[in-house]
């Protein structure tokens, strides 16, 4: 469907709308009374969470490609059927194929305390299996508020029982990663994996001082980025996880990646909603499983 059909069937006069921001990819656009957001049907990825008492929240890269064949660089990227590399096959594209895939719109709602709700799905196909040979459905909502909420549900619908990873790979936009810190991760093991070591945090606080790719295990504890010169204080809450990834790639490896300018790297922390590693879920037949972020923040200057 284009803008216009897709206005008519699920558009709400001076809430939800459809347009194409970016080349030809087509934008559900959201405005309510707490906020602002942008969600790309290709990936199902929301760019841009925007509270009306505050600032945006998501980081987006002003190198982005948006383009057909190429994930989107920056807000929330979902990650699915697997996270990171593909176990087995390094040709497979790098965290699943979901991001490289239009979603189709279920419903979007005007919700009676006037936040907005979007539910987007995708299911398996010819295309999704080249890449992946079971059958699922899976749905993707968004619920606009003081709060985001990202839920994402996958369903199998397939005679036997897969396994899959995933992550809901949060962009968050920061004032420098110099500046801040995150908690909720003390005495919390985990893997480093850029030298292979496996450590525990014993400081309260997480401060980034280097490239950073940590994946943080038997965790369901909320995340909170605290930002003193942005004067805010950025809470990650989820349910259906047990693994956290806090990602920075550093001066050098920004440098190398093409969808991102050179000094990307200060102005982003990525803490990630994850279900991999030992949080890998095996899914039985007629089973579903449902893993949620909600982004909340607090205002330092209040």
């Amino acid at each position: 469907m284009n803008c216009d059909e897709l206005d008519d069937r699920f558009g709400i006069e001076g809430e939800v709308g459809f347009a194409e921001l970016e080349n030809d990819l087509i934008f559900v656009t959201v405005s309510n009374k707490y906020a602002d957001a942008d969600i790309c049907l290709y990936g199902a990825h929301i760019t841009s969470f925007r509270p009306h008492r505050g600032n945006e929240m998501l980081w987006m890269s002003q190198d982005s490609l948006f383009e057909e064949g190429k994930a989107i660089r920056g807000g929330i990227p979902v990650c699915f059927p697997w996270f990171g590399p593909h176990p087995t096959d390094a040709n497979l594209p790098q965290h699943g194929f979901a991001r490289l895939t239009y979603w189709e719109v279920n419903r979007t709602s005007s919700l009676p305390n006037g936040e907005t709700q979007i539910c987007l799905s995708l299911n398996s196909s010819a295309f999704s299996k080249t890449y992946w040979p079971y059958d699922f459905y899976t749905e993707l909502i968004f619920t606009i508020g003081n709060k985001l909420s990202v839920e994402f549900q996958i369903n199998n619908i397939s005679k036997e029982t897969f396994s899959y990873s995933s992550a809901l790979h949060s962009y968050f936009l920061i004032s420098s990663i110099e500046n801040i810190a995150i908690s909720g991760l003390e005495k919390t093991s985990y893997h480093n994996q850029l030298d292979g070591s496996d450590d525990t945090q014993e400081e309260e606080l997480l401060n980034i001082t280097a490239p950073a790719t940590r994946h943080y295990y038997n965790t369901q504890a909320d995340c909170v980025i605290i930002d003193p010169v942005f004067r805010r204080r950025t809470r990650i809450a989820k349910e259906g996880s047990k693994a956290t990834t806090v990602w920075n790639p550093g001066e050098e490896t920004c440098a190398r990646m093409t969808d991102m300018h050179e000094d990307a790297f200060i102005e982003f922390v990525c803490v990630e909603t994850v279900n991999a590693f030992e949080d890998t879920i095996h899914l039985q037949p007629g089973k579903c499983h449902k893993v949620a972020l909600t982004l909340s923040y607090d205002d330092l200057s209040a």
